[in-house]
């Protein structure tokens, strides 16, 4: 390419005033989002990741890419509708999806139903899925840009033309915004794919490396999932198999202009009976709700959809958490009636509860203080009525002690003085009686240990009642 020298003198100005080159020159090729200086992202994808998820489905016809798209956004309704596609393999068309009607999935995906062939290409890949809807979810116009880039290729390769399936054809690019004098080249046309049948929509079926011709990402080579032979007997490069009576199963359509999806009201409200939508309601939006869970794939759309579930107001009442005005007063009510019977009511909160707890073990500890003091007092009183017993009894048994004990000592100094071999020498006559004593008292044992061998009762002698010191024979 040459370039000229008044050319040369505007580049060197342009490099003066500016201070640099323009980054990304028009006739620059489309850069990718995770290589552009301060765009790099691991939440977005790239233009190599886009052409590689879109390439299995850029060729569709507008109005089915478009349910493909919207549907993609709720991954796991997708997975059920391929498990029950699989389960009713000869439905298809308005009929399927009147079928699914009663079912929790989005509209968008009950649509799917009416393409089993569809829904079997869908169903070997859900990651596939997923990302495909985390893409239009986060860059739509990412995702148009990238669809018209493979038509463009399969265009220009020969394999994307009208025929007696579909019909090609081209519109002007949309106006750009800025009003900028900056000459700049056109924007390629856009390439619109319809049914050549409104009401007969052909699924097409393709090798994604054969149909684009030279893939320019070696490195991300496009997707391809074959679908069934069920479906395509033929088996060619590019083939229909059987069209599909539709009906009122589409109702969304793309705008390329605003890189976003147009709806037929009334199409929709005439299959979705149940779900109507209002007359103004002309532009999906995306549902939350039917999400099931699935977690949004970059910040943006956590932070868009993660808060807008429909019925998160009525989670509250689901878990018995009823803050309502009529609940409230009902609460305020009986807690009066409990306090009218005597009824402690319920804490109000947390620090309510604590407070009571303190306040009771406070109590109990003053309860076992004051069970102590009583102890000490009962046990005090007893002391004093055994020392007034003691001081009341009679001054003989005070005398009668005084006189025992006297005895004891004596006893016990004549036991001294008798504790020796020769004590008994100088009075034979007390050593005799001593003896005697000593006898008698080892026949008497003699007689009581006979008479239990003999088995004969023993009575033993018991002290008088009267007062008296002698025994009862």
């Amino acid at each position: 390419m040459r370039i000229s020298a008044p050319q040369l003198l505007t580049t060197a100005l342009l490099f003066a005033v500016t201070g640099g080159f323009d980054p990304a020159p028009a006739w620059a090729a489309p850069q990718s989002t995770s290589t552009s200086a301060g765009k790099a992202s691991t939440s977005t994808f790239s233009v190599e990741q886009l052409d590689q998820m879109m390439a299995p489905v850029a060729l569709y016809p507008d109005s089915l890419l478009a349910q493909v798209l919207m549907a993609s956004t709720y991954p796991g309704d997708v997975a059920d509708a391929v498990k029950w596609s699989a389960a009713h393999k000869d439905a298809k068309g308005e009929e399927a999806v009147k079928q699914v009607a009663s079912q929790p999935w989005d509209p968008s995906v009950q649509s799917l139903v009416a393409f089993p062939q569809l829904l079997a290409v869908l169903g070997q890949d859900p990651a596939w899925v997923q990302k495909m809807g985390d893409a239009f979810l986060a860059q739509p116009d990412a995702v148009m840009a990238s669809v018209q880039r493979l038509r463009r290729q399969a265009e220009a390769a020969g394999n994307l033309k009208s025929n007696e399936q579909q019909k090609v054809t081209k519109q002007a690019a949309p106006a750009p915004a800025s009003t900028t004098t900056v000459v700049q080249q056109p924007a390629p046309q856009t390439i619109v794919i319809e049914s050549s049948d409104p009401q007969v929509v052909y699924v097409p079926s393709y090798n994604p490396s054969v149909v684009y011709g030279s893939w320019a990402y070696p490195s991300y080579p496009p997707y391809y999932y074959p679908p069934p032979p069920y479906y395509y007997p033929g088996g060619a490069l590019l083939s229909f198999g059987i069209g599909v009576a539709v009906g009122g199963a589409l109702w969304g359509d793309l705008n390329w202009g605003h890189s976003d999806i147009d709806i037929d009201v009334d199409r929709y409200n005439e299959i979705n009976t149940n779900r109507q939508i209002d007359r103004g309601d002309k532009t999906w939006n995306h549902n939350a709700s039917n999400r099931d869970g699935v977690p949004y794939r970059d910040n943006a759309s956590r932070e868009r959809y993660g808060r807008q579930n429909e019925g998160a107001s009525n989670r509250d009442a689901y878990r018995g958490r009823d803050n309502s005005q009529a609940r409230t007063a009902q609460r305020d009510q009986a807690r009066k009636s409990m306090e009218r019977s005597g009824i402690e009511p319920p804490a109000r909160n947390n620090a309510e509860a604590r407070q009571r707890a303190g306040q009771a073990s406070r109590d109990m500890g003053s309860g076992q203080r004051a069970g102590a003091g009583s102890a000490g007092q009962r046990q005090a009183a007893s002391g004093n009525r055994a020392q007034d017993s003691a001081a009341q009894r009679p001054a003989t048994s005070n005398t009668r002690a005084q006189q025992d004990a006297r005895q004891r000592s004596a006893n016990t100094a004549n036991s001294a003085s008798r504790n020796n071999a020769f004590s008994g020498a100088s009075n034979p006559s007390q050593s005799r009686a001593a003896s005697n004593r000593g006898n008698s008292s080892y026949s008497a044992s003699q007689r009581s240990s006979g008479a239990r061998s003999a088995g004969r009762p023993v009575q033993r002698s018991a002290p008088s009642r009267g007062g008296g010191g002698g025994r009862r024979r």
